[in-house]
């Protein structure tokens, strides 16, 4: 996900008037997260015009999981699309968050290896972990432009970190959000952040990251802060011993964090601490802070800014079966969804950045993010974060 190391500007309430929360990652609010050889897009796959002239419309089963706004989205852009190809009908079948995800991506796996084809499953929405998992389990169908045209409105550099494997239909990053009555000047690097939590004791806090992730983000940004910019794409668990020193300035941080080592659960945690003004400055999720100030849940002076580089962000992605028989009608589906009208309602539904360039938006909504979609970087250390994790419970939770 594309990042260009600029500084995200100052948003407020007023300037991101959005209606409700984004989803990252098509999890909900604990769980949110930061090739190989496949089928060319013309193999296979049922025609939706000859399905058409039979009487029946081709029918191909979508899969998707996350919270509640994630199933109104679809239950918005579905009947959208059917009204406009009346040729293709889409089955949505929602999965609730925490229910069923890995089943459901265990199941197209399976379906695979026993040579029963898609298992049911034709289009399947997660993201950048099981996007990687699907490429070494070789389950997602390549994408390009040929198949869906609209993919050619989506950054390159985007669409080269899954090698053409997902669509990243919308996207959301993790930033500083700080309350501007107490904070008139906030950071803009990682290091000026870290000084300013020395400065300020106890007004700064993030959550477990192992609990959602804006607190993730904080503490893989501060683990590669000193490190090759190529290295928040590299996997290779030979990369952990250069965690030494990320981890030292994340234990020495413990005593002047919230609580002197409190760490909230959840995303949500730290936003109910800046509402409350128990701290002044947090990274967060930007839609979850766009979507609680447009419901009044956080004071009006919030605002939110990215630091350079920025902490990551990412898209939440779909995914075609390369075992699926109905590629060309879910291809017309995801060109629909690409389409500057599809991403105007994801945006305005989502709180969240377009899936597609700003250049191929309307003019009202490129003014809108001017400055905003960019910035934050992918992270895409596969297996890694796991280990973080379980390193930081020992080296910082712990003391």
């Amino acid at each position: 996900m594309v990042r260009m190391n600029k500084s995200l500007t100052v948003l407020s309430a007023v300037t991101l008037s959005l209606a409700v929360l984004a989803g990252c990652g098509g999890k909900d609010d604990g769980s949110k997260n930061a090739a190989t050889g496949t089928a060319s897009p013309s193999g296979s796959s049922a025609s939706p015009s000859a399905s058409a002239s039979s009487g029946d419309p081709v029918e191909f089963q979508f899969y998707f999981t996350g919270s509640q706004n994630v199933k109104d989205l679809w239950d918005t852009l579905i009947p959208m699309f059917e009204k406009a190809h009346p040729t293709v009908k889409v089955k949505e079948v929602y999965v609730p968050p925490g229910t069923g995800a890995q089943p459901t991506y265990d199941r197209i796996v399976a379906a695979k290896q026993a040579g029963k084809g898609a298992g049911g499953i034709d289009l399947y929405e997660d993201g950048i972990n099981v996007v990687t998992q699907g490429g070494k389990d070789d389950v997602w169908d390549k994408l390009d432009a040929s198949a869906i045209p609209n993919l050619a409105n989506v950054a390159a550099a985007t669409m080269g970190d899954v090698n053409n494997l997902a669509v990243p239909y919308r996207s959301s990053a993790v930033v500083l959000a700080y309350d501007s009555a107490r904070v008139s000047e906030p950071p803009k690097t990682m290091d000026e952040l870290i000084d300013w939590i020395h400065s300020h004791p106890e007004k700064f806090a993030y959550n477990d990251p192992s609990t959602g992730g804006s607190g993730s983000s904080f503490v893989t940004t501060v683990l590669y802060k000193d490190l090759p910019e190529s290295a928040i794409h590299d996997s290779d668990p030979s990369i952990m011993k250069q965690w030494d020193g990320g981890f030292a300035v994340l234990k020495d941080l413990g005593k002047y964090v919230y609580g002197k080592g409190i760490y909230p659960k959840k995303n949500q945690g730290t936003l109910d601490l800046l509402a409350n003004g128990e701290v002044d400055l947090i990274p967060a999720w930007s839609d979850m802070v766009l979507q609680q100030l447009n419901e009044g849940l956080l004071p009006k002076t919030v605002k939110l800014q990215q630091i350079t580089p920025g902490f990551n962000g990412g898209p939440t992605y779909l995914m075609v079966n390369k075992q699926s028989d109905k590629k060309e009608a879910v291809y017309q589906f995801l060109d629909f969804v690409l389409s500057p009208e599809a991403q105007s309602v994801i945006v305005d539904k989502m709180n969240g950045f377009p899936g597609i360039e700003l250049t191929h938006m309307p003019q009202q909504m490129q003014d809108k993010f001017k400055g905003v979609a960019e910035g934050f970087r992918t992270f895409n250390i596969g297996d890694l974060g796991t280990e973080i994790n379980k390193r930081w419970q020992s080296d910082v939770a712990a003391q």
